[in-house]
């Protein structure tokens, strides 16, 4: 089954081979790592120990770093590949992973030939994939290698799981192969187990994303704030927007400045490749506004471009409250943790099916809430601003939420 999903993996290449070039050509981030991708790995260190850590994309890195690093902690003498598979994540990668890492490049495609390439060059004793990556010929020449793979972190939503469910005969023969199988939830690990995963391997771990750290001094939240010249006025942060999404924030930006003239808006898009429309939709809004690669501060504007990498998950440190992005967009929403690691209040839209599990924690703790349009967005945002008291007891909890349900690297790192 295997040689035949690759046969027509090739030859779905061949054919697709012009529209590949055109993107190519148009989105430098489709090329990027190509090389590596197709095979051409090089390495010099094939004697010594090695465990490869996956991370698809900025999320993922982000999931694993405390993971990553203890782990370097506790095996100090292994030598760490860390692999990503977008440009953005690579990025990431580099600056935050760098100094635990041997090496890090990019994940191979999922053809035989790229796929013998990376593990003969690597030759890792196991494979960590965050996350639920299902990669069919990668699995099946790292078993029959000897090499352990393990899913951590993994999740399942529910419209993924009825997709899996319709190549059940094709997956379940490849998930087998996995050495062990580490799900968020119950329900995750259900989903698993429903396409073809072997119960006695499939796990129940907690999620990474609660054993997230600050990893900032007080005098380093204070550059931020000095920096950004936050002292005194209450910041409002629309993080991980998606198309559509930042016109949602600037009215319910509308909202609370009336009453809240002091307010300041910090809009942070999902992706780079958003900025022009972004900035053509700030030029609109009437606001005085800057972009943060070019020092703008809260002090000469009202809005704040956040289009430099790297830096949201710091930036909560300094901002009020948070609005969640790809919660009103299909995307299913991002990582609301990020915020409420920082003691933030949360807001989000109603798709949030990607931290499903997270959000019936954050707001039966009431740190975070869901609003379904832009009118209920507009009042819960504006009572965060009037109730000081509400404020206070969302912050508060944020910190209770972090403190109980801390555990899962301890666990990941027992059982592999």
């Amino acid at each position: 089954m295997v040689f035949i999903y690759n046969f027509i993996l090739i030859c779905l290449a061949i054919i697709l081979l012009p529209f590949i070039l055109i993107a190519f050509i148009l989105q430098p981030k489709f090329r990027a790592g190509f090389w590596q991708k197709i095979g051409f790995y090089s390495y010099n260190q094939k004697d010594v120990k090695t465990t490869v850590f996956h991370a698809v994309s900025v999320g993922e890195t982000n999931a694993i770093k405390e993971l990553v690093k203890r782990y370097k902690e506790k095996n100090p003498n292994e030598n760490l590949i860390i692999t990503t598979t977008t440009k953005t994540g690579q990025e990431i990668a580099q600056k935050s992973l760098s100094q635990y890492a041997k090496k890090i490049t990019y994940f191979p495609y999922d053809f035989f030939f790229s796929v013998y390439s990376f593990l003969k060059t690597y030759n890792p004793e196991k494979i960590i994939i965050a996350e639920t990556e299902i990669w069919p010929c990668f699995i099946t020449i790292a078993k029959s290698m000897g090499i352990k793979v393990y899913t951590v972190n993994g999740r399942i939503s529910p419209h993924s799981y009825d997709g899996y469910k319709r190549i059940k005969l094709f997956l379940a023969p490849v998930i087998n192969k996995y050495e062990k199988i580490f799900m968020q939830s119950s329900s995750d690990r259900e989903r698993m187990i429903g396409i073809g995963a072997n119960a006695d391997r499939t796990e129940v771990m907690g999620n990474l994303k609660f054993d997230i750290t600050t990893n900032l001094s007080q005098e380093e939240i204070k550059k931020y704030a000095d920096e950004l010249k936050t002292d005194g006025v209450r910041t409002f942060i629309g993080a991980s927007t998606h198309k559509g999404e930042d016109e949602i924030v600037i009215c319910a930006f509308n909202y609370i400045k009336a009453k809240h003239p002091e307010a300041k808006l910090l809009l942070a898009p999902r992706h780079p490749q958003r900025y022009d429309e972004v900035i053509e939709l700030l030029n609109k809004s009437g606001y005085k506004w800057g972009r943060r690669s070019n020092n703008a501060n809260f002090q000469d504007t009202d809005i704040i471009l956040l289009d430099t990498m790297g830096e949201l998950s710091k930036l909560y440190s300094i901002c009020h409250i948070a609005f969640i992005g790809g919660s009103f967009s299909e995307t299913g929403g991002h990582n609301p943790l990020e915020a409420n690691i920082w003691s933030k209040p949360v807001i989000s839209g109603p798709c949030i099916f990607n931290f499903k599990d997270v959000y019936k924690i954050t707001t039966e703790k009431k740190c975070a809430v869901i609003v379904n349009n832009q009118q209920e967005f507009n009042d819960e945002l504006l009572s965060f601003y009037d109730n000081i008291n509400k404020y206070i007891e969302f912050a508060n909890n944020a910190k209770t939420v972090f403190d109980e349900n801390k555990g899962a690297i301890n666990y990941i790192l027992e059982r592999i």
